[in-house]
């Protein structure tokens, strides 16, 4: 069973009020949502739409298609008329006009009749988020009874949460003892930031907001080589500006993790929608050569894994760890009924700063931290630092999920894809004879890879993105070219109907 909703207005009209009361309802009915989020740059007014995906079993997209089209203004009806399916349906907000500040509940009380739910589980949802309850009661009431029941759905034993990309990064940095998070903001990074300040005292953490990406990463590398367990995190454009800072970690050796939440570029792009574009950056940002890891989770719970692994491995390996994430994963809400707080599963690190002190700097040094213009030493340092992928690449190999098989496993048909694409790309294989090697570390990048490859007969690549960057890297990591090539890089996610068609048609 899958049914999608689309919820549309204006900005500030209220549109993820509605989603998430309903949403929460779903989840405590026993049902998996997902919900993606569809906005413009803009505080008031334009067109915003969120579109809720419901289903029995887990699933991590959204289709293009609608049953139910929820209007809170008349340009969402001419926008998405046609995305409507045959006997789809059409609620709008004008029903409720006398409601108010209210209004939002009534449509969530439709939607909740709609589905054959018990009006008492809107009205324990609303008690939960309302402090005053009694007027939001009566409107949900009148939205309630305004319909009639079309999709009669009984309740679960599942017993799933909800979470995003966003809200995993904190969990997974706070499950790490994260001492210290620096950055300024920049969509779609923000709502980590935001995350991990909400309870800072209680969580022994600080975050700082610093005055530029510039003043960010400094800041942190100086915390970290102060002993703070420190993370900073920005997106594409404050990434480039961050750039020299790299450097001088790839050089000074001090742990640096960074989240990178990609959206369109080049330049300003569209800033609020999402794409797969900055692998390139993320893999060779900075001057000279040095190590540094890449990870790239699909979801919450991989988000919360990859994001301790990261930590971890800066400051095992002092190196350069980077989270590679995009706006429609941090900001894309998902249920699930895998713990959301998973400790890591290795012992984390606790710096203690030295009682000596200790010399760094920017320049190539000796073992007493000195400068240097040696050509042997110089060359020493080199092959010291870079000697660390193949360290690091088998302790990772030996510790940690590098890659992850979907589908069939004996399937002759091969999808490979990485990041925000791989929700998508499972829920669409569940109907088709074709397996998914989802790409979790980019750099270093697992070794059975080229034996998946080598093994299909036909090898499809999904990518955000309009040069297919996986492609490209694992074209160079192996010397294999995946020729068949599904690109998407509009600033938009693939839907799951669109997509299952693109690869129908390949295989």
């Amino acid at each position: 069973m899958r049914l999608n909703i689309i919820i549309g207005g204006k900005a500030g009209q209220g549109i993820n009020k509605v989603s998430q009361i309903v949403s929460n309802v779903l989840v405590g009915y026993g049902y998996f949502t997902f919900n993606y989020r569809d906005y413009q740059s803009l505080i008031r007014g334009g067109h915003n739409f969120n579109t809720l995906s419901i289903s029995d079993v887990q699933i991590e997209s959204h289709e293009a298609r609608a049953d139910i089209l929820i209007a809170l203004d008349e340009r969402t009806i001419k926008t998405h008329r046609q995305a409507l399916k045959k006997n789809g349906l059409i609620i709008t907000a004008d029903e409720f006009k006398n409601e108010g500040r209210n209004i939002n509940i009534s449509l969530a009380g439709a939607l909740i009749k709609i589905f054959g739910i018990p009006l008492v589980e809107l009205e324990k949802e609303i008690k939960s988020q309302f402090k005053e309850f009694d007027k939001a009661i009566i409107s949900a009431k009148k939205g309630y009874d305004s319909q009639k029941i079309i999709h009669q759905l009984k309740k679960l034993n599942n017993k799933p949460s909800i979470l995003s990309g966003s809200q995993a990064i904190a969990i997974g940095a706070k499950n790490s003892g994260l001492d210290l998070y620096i950055a300024y903001p920049m969509t779609p990074a923000t709502n980590a930031m935001n995350e991990l300040a909400k309870d800072q005292v209680e969580n022994k953490l600080m975050v700082f907001q610093a005055e530029n990406e510039i003043a960010a990463a400094n800041m942190a590398l100086g915390a970290s080589f102060a002993g703070a367990k420190t993370m900073t995190g920005t997106s594409g454009g404050g990434f480039d500006l961050m750039g020299e800072t790299f450097s001088l970690q790839g050089i000074s050796e001090i742990p640096l993790t960074v989240y990178l939440a990609s959206r369109p570029g080049p330049g300003t792009g569209v800033p609020t929608y999402t794409a797969q574009s900055d692998l390139n950056v993320a893999l060779r940002a900075g001057h000279g050569e040095f190590p540094r890891v890449v990870v790239a989770p699909g979801n919450p719970t991989e988000t919360i894994e990859k994001t301790s692994e990261a930590l971890y491995l800066a400051e095992k390996f002092r190196t350069l760890s980077i989270i590679l994430s995009d706006k429609h994963l941090a900001e894309s809400e998902f249920s699930s009924v895998e713990s959301s707080n998973k400790t890591p599963k290795f012992k984390i690190i606790r710096k203690i700063p030295g009682k000596n002190l200790v010399k760094n700097s920017s320049y190539e040094t000796d073992k007493f931290g000195n400068s240097t213009e040696s050509y042997r030493l110089t060359t020493e340092n080199a092959n010291r630092r870079l000697a660390k992928y193949a360290t690091l690449k088998d302790f990772i190999k030996d510790k940690f999920e590098m890659i992850k098989i979907h589908g069939n496993e004996k399937s002759k048909n091969l999808i490979v894809g990485w990041g925000s694409t791989s929700g998508v790309i499972k829920d669409v294989i569940k109907d088709l004879d074709a397996k998914f090697l989802q790409v979790l570390y980019m750099k270093p990048l697992s070794n059975r890879i080229k034996k998946e490859l080598q093994e299909a007969d036909n090898v499809i690549l999904v990518e955000c993105n309009l040069t297919g960057q996986l492609g490209r890297l694992i074209r160079e990591k192996t010397g294999i070219k995946i020729e068949n090539r599904l690109l998407k890089y509009n600033g938009r996610p693939f839907h799951t109907d669109e997509l299952k068609n693109l690869i129908e048609g390949m295989i």
